[in-house]
């Protein structure tokens, strides 16, 4: 599995790109549009994140509300 870090999307940018891992790795937007790292490296992600070495990953991405007819 992989995730797709696209900050162009990310309903947070420009909030916490400073508290972001993204951001401290590979510096801040616009220098970096879109990012895909495999499974393997998000759980290395995490542990740095847990100890206290990096930021936390901080995107947020929208999420479709439910869907209503018309009248």
């Amino acid at each position: 599995m992989t995730t797709h870090i696209d900050c162009d999307t990310c309903l947070v940018r420009g909030l916490a790109c400073h508290d972001c891992v993204v951001t401290v790795l590979l510096g801040p937007p616009p220098e970096l549009a879109a990012l895909t790292i495999d499974e393997e490296e998000r759980r290395a992600l995490d542990v740095l994140a847990d100890g206290g070495l990096v930021p936390p990953l901080r995107l947020v991405r929208p999420v479709a509300g439910p869907h209503t007819e018309s009248a």
